[in-house]
């Protein structure tokens, strides 16, 4: 297992890039994802703090964000689009895609009746409850024969975290030798728990089921400090790194794995057998900050070619109302929203505006996102 760094590292030869954990529009996102996100930015926290006040004063409660969900832009052909072209333009290799919707395989699924898509791996990011907080398993190259059924029992586990269920749900993946099984961001304390006791449950977790995890993952998201916290991880589980890059919007994927194999099942045996060669592009060393507004100026901007015809990001975000209806919040605002959501959209997308990006990078300090 190595890792190379794109404007450090001579990279090695090979024929194959692997692109691994990417979203879709079939990926039902916590709100809580943007709002970890963005309080890694000042302005962007502080534009938070002011919009959750001013509904607390307003409606006399805390929102409950647990009721509502946002849905990445991109269709699973735009998605795998944007990933294999990038691979073919900026590396001439061929590519391998792997799209993983959290808890949903229709991405996989429906892109297999596309003549050119014919061979991409049906995934999944799995999320498991453990412990108090949750990890996140990426599950690649289901069978797809057997993947509807694969994906009915692990969704059922998630919604019914029976432990003494969950020796036999890895027994039936790891069984088959096409399927690799991933622990994405292992260090990543999403559920907000605390670190300590986060990673206490993760050592758990590994010992209790470790032998049918195939590799760690190095995340294109998550900064380098917790990727470092990973990576030693996985060094005293003695288990491979693999590249995720965890993209959500358009940004292709930061973090990727060199190979020479010419098929996902061929990547497959190789993570398997410990043989893993991942590459830290230049992408993923720009200041942290910077690239996380990115994401959020794009998750925010109108895309007028949605496959959905979501083309707003109200459109996209959705909410259980009361009366127990799904509906957006275009349809429960209208056109124009809240006041205090407007001015907090029109701030992100004003601080990535050019000249102000220059200024906000020129306020980081050309911090990096990665020491090399």
């Amino acid at each position: 297992m190595r890792i190379f760094f794109e404007n450090k590292s001579r990279l090695p030869e090979f024929r194959t890039v692997v692109s691994l954990h990417g979203h879709t529009l079939h990926s039902h996102e916590s709100l809580g994802f943007i709002n970890t996100l963005a309080r890694r930015v000042p302005l962007v926290r502080f534009a938070l703090i002011r919009g959750a006040e001013r509904y607390r004063r307003v409606h006399g409660t805390d929102l409950d964000v647990t009721r509502a969900w946002w849905t990445p832009p991109l269709t699973p052909y735009a998605a795998w689009s944007l990933e294999a072209g990038r691979i073919a333009t900026q590396f001439n290799a061929h590519p391998l895609v792997s799209l993983s919707d959290h808890d949903d395989i229709e991405a996989g699924m429906t892109l297999r009746v596309l003549e050119q898509c014919s061979t991409v791996p049906v995934s999944v990011e799995w999320t498991i409850p453990f412990e108090g907080t949750f990890f996140h398993l990426g599950i690649h190259n289901l069978p797809p024969e057997l993947a509807r059924g694969r994906m009915a029992e692990l969704r059922a586990f998630t919604a019914n975290p029976q432990e003494t269920h969950l020796h036999g749900l890895f027994e039936a993946l790891h069984s088959s030798r096409e399927v690799l099984i991933v622990f994405n961001h292992p260090c990543w304390d999403e559920c907000e728990v605390g670190r300590v006791r986060h990673m206490l449950a993760a050592g758990n977790f590994v010992a209790s089921y470790g032998r049918f995890l195939h590799a760690f993952e190095i995340n294109g998201l998550r900064p380098w400090d917790e990727n470092r916290l990973a990576i030693d991880f996985a060094t005293e589980c003695g288990k491979p790194l693999i590249s995720g890059g965890d993209r959500h919007a358009l940004e292709p994927n930061t973090v990727l794995n060199l190979t020479n194999a010419k098929t996902f099942d061929e990547f497959v045996d190789e993570v398997r057998n410990g043989i893993s060669q991942v590459l830290v592009t230049t992408q993923y060393t720009e200041p942290f900050a910077l690239r996380i507004l990115h994401n959020i100026e794009q998750i925010l901007a109108d895309h007028d070619s949605h496959g959905m015809g979501w083309r707003r990001w109200s459109d996209r975000v959705f909410y259980r109302c009361d009366d127990g209806v799904v509906r957006s919040l275009s349809e429960i605002w209208g056109d124009r929203g809240p006041m205090a959501v407007q001015t907090f959209v029109r701030g992100v997308q004003i601080l990535y505006a050019p000249p102000f990006r220059g200024a906000f990078r020129t306020m980081l300090g050309g911090r990096r996102g990665v020491a090399l």
